[in-house]
């Protein structure tokens, strides 16, 4: 099997170790992972603050991209930008089922081609989030991990509520050698990160992140891990301006970790 690696931005600058600890974790398994150099950011921050315009340049960019690298399906650590390709490009571009069932269609759609919409289908249909992937596409718990210590697991939004995912990274962590999995309350509360609504309600986006950190801690875990960069970011920014000696992980580290 071939697989077409998809770097979200935050990933890409901020958490590169995810990506590689991703394609370690892959090849491990057998996988050949191919990294298309031409990729860019998939769209999500224009989309999500209104430019449309600037989003479906951006994604249409993306979709030609991943098309062209014509592998079994495309993976990231991300569940954010991952359903952003999945879920939302079909609305971006005006096409799919919540836009039909409404009756609306955009004028863009109008005038997109047979064959582009043809590539959207391909492009959104095969594209997965890393956990997703190997417990869903692959059928694989244990990737031979071991990682000696006691975690809580934070689920991202988009990854729980548009892709349904919230045993998926919890099997691949269940079967890691060396590991305790505490569950925090209210594990699937935000952690007040949500893209660009930390810098437009910083003090909202903190209290939410507070009432996390507050969870994590009750658990006596000793790392706090996730499947997105952006939940990391937050998180571990409270962690460390508060002076809690808890550390945060990407799931594709620990699952890299032998």
């Amino acid at each position: 099997m071939r697989v077409a690696l998809f770097v979200p931005c935050f990933v890409d600058q901020l958490f590169p170790n995810a990506a590689i600890s991703m394609v370690t974790v892959l090849e491990r398994l057998g996988i050949e992972v191919h990294y298309p150099m031409e990729q860019t950011c998939c769209g999500q921050p224009a989309f999500n603050t209104g430019y449309w315009d600037e989003a479906r340049r951006v994604a249409t960019r993306y979709i030609e991209i991943f098309d062209k690298a014509n592998c079994d399906a495309i993976v990231a650590p991300s569940g954010s930008c991952t359903s952003m390709v999945r879920v939302f490009y079909r609305e971006l571009f005006g096409v799919g089922h919540g836009v039909e069932k409404s009756g609306v269609r955009s004028q863009e759609s109008e005038a997109l081609s047979p064959e582009f919409l043809k590539r959207l289908a391909r492009v959104s249909e095969n594209t997965f989030e890393f956990s997703e992937f190997l417990t869903k596409k692959l059928k694989v718990a244990d990737v031979g991990a071991r990682f000696n210590a006691k975690v809580t697991f934070h689920d991202a939004c988009h990854l729980l509520r548009e892709l349904r995912c919230k045993d998926e990274p919890r099997q691949l962590l269940r079967a890691v050698k060396g590991l305790q999995l505490v569950e925090m309350k209210e594990c699937e509360t935000c952690c007040g990160f949500g893209g660009t609504f930390s810098a437009k309600f910083p003090s909202i986006s903190t209290a939410m992140d507070e009432v996390k950190v507050n969870s994590i801690k009750e658990t006596g875990a000793e790392y706090v891990v996730s499947t997105d960069s952006s939940c990391l970011l937050q998180i571990d920014g409270y962690l460390k301006r508060q002076n809690i000696p808890i550390k945060s992980i990407s799931l594709a580290e620990v699952l890299a970790s032998q």
